[in-house]
């Protein structure tokens, strides 16, 4: 499973861009990666460990702005079309990275 953050934060003020900075580097340590600026995915196991992620978010998230998650089976995500550019991504960003321990 996929779970994707669609985030629009405000920046004006000096507070809003730490609150935004901030969570950014949350879903970073979390383990997301950015898509495109303010959309961030991470691969998950199972329905649980997404439950689990996505209540991670709320928790992480500011007051004030719009943060948006969905969920996908790899299967949709693998279906993206690129209409203008591409994933040129040197990073492995499918179930290869996954490690089970």
């Amino acid at each position: 499973m996929r779970t994707i953050v669609f985030f629009d934060l405000p920046n004006v003020y000096a507070r809003d861009r730490k609150n935004y900075i901030k969570f950014r580097k949350f879903l970073i340590n979390e383990g997301f990666l950015m898509l495109q600026e303010s959309v961030y995915s991470k691969l998950t196991l199972n329905s649980g460990q997404t439950k689990y992620l996505m209540e991670r978010v709320r928790k992480n998230a500011p007051q004030k702005g719009i943060v948006q998650m969905l969920t996908v089976t790899e299967k949709q995500y693998a279906q993206i079309e690129y209409v203008i550019g591409s994933n040129n991504s040197k990073i492995v960003d499918n179930d290869e990275r996954l490690l089970i321990l």
